[in-house]
């Protein structure tokens, strides 16, 4: 009688030592696709029983892992615990990682903060919810409006925590004076504009 334990062994050693047998199959990566999609969305934050935020977009995206967000066409409101709205927004594009608390502005942005009387336009700008900076990259131009001057500079960053901004590039700007006390012909006169660099 012949032994079949050799064959046996080698065998059980081809099939527990061998590749898997999923040849060109191809693995299902999920992570890039949206969860959900919401068209014409309105998205509201509440804290303590209240609004805080109100987020209005064309599209909205939200991803598997729960924290990432994206949005067309984006409008928001952000109110104060009374309230009150503190700042008004639109960008063509928001991303979002609402773990870390970075979201990233592009395209046509312009952030009101009527608390402050300011205005903010650009086309890229950062904000860190957790340290509380509004940032833009080092040669991205950042236009800012208060009453009567306008200034335009790169390297933009501004602290929420301190209300400072500063810019790192070239900044130029303008003012326009208003000298009610002089007689209408030296108000005019005085009414210019001035370009500062």
């Amino acid at each position: 009688m012949k032994s079949y334990i050799p064959f046996f062994f080698i065998l059980f050693t081809i099939l527990v030592t061998g590749c898997s047998l999923k040849y060109g199959m191809q693995t299902y990566d999920d992570s890039n696709i949206p969860e959900f999609t919401f068209k014409n969305a309105s998205f509201k934050r509440y804290q303590k029983g209240a609004v805080q935020m109100e987020l209005d977009a064309d599209k909205m995206e939200q991803y598997k892992d729960g924290k990432s967000l994206y949005a067309q066409n984006l409008s928001f409101t952000i109110k104060d615990e009374n309230g009150n709205v503190t700042t008004t927004g639109t960008c063509g594009l928001l991303a979002s990682n609402t773990d870390t608390e970075q979201y990233s502005l592009y395209d046509d942005i312009s952030i009101n903060n009527l608390k402050e009387e300011m205005e903010f336009l650009a086309h890229t700008l950062r904000w860190n919810g957790k340290t509380e900076q509004l940032t833009s990259n080092r040669t991205d131009i950042v236009t800012i409006k208060k009453n009567n001057t306008t200034i335009q500079g790169s390297g933009f960053s501004a602290s929420g925590v301190t209300k400072s901004y500063s810019f790192t590039g070239v900044v130029t700007g303008s003012f326009i004076t208003d000298n009610s006390e002089e007689s209408p012909d030296e108000a005019n006169e005085a009414n210019n504009e001035e370009i500062f660099e």
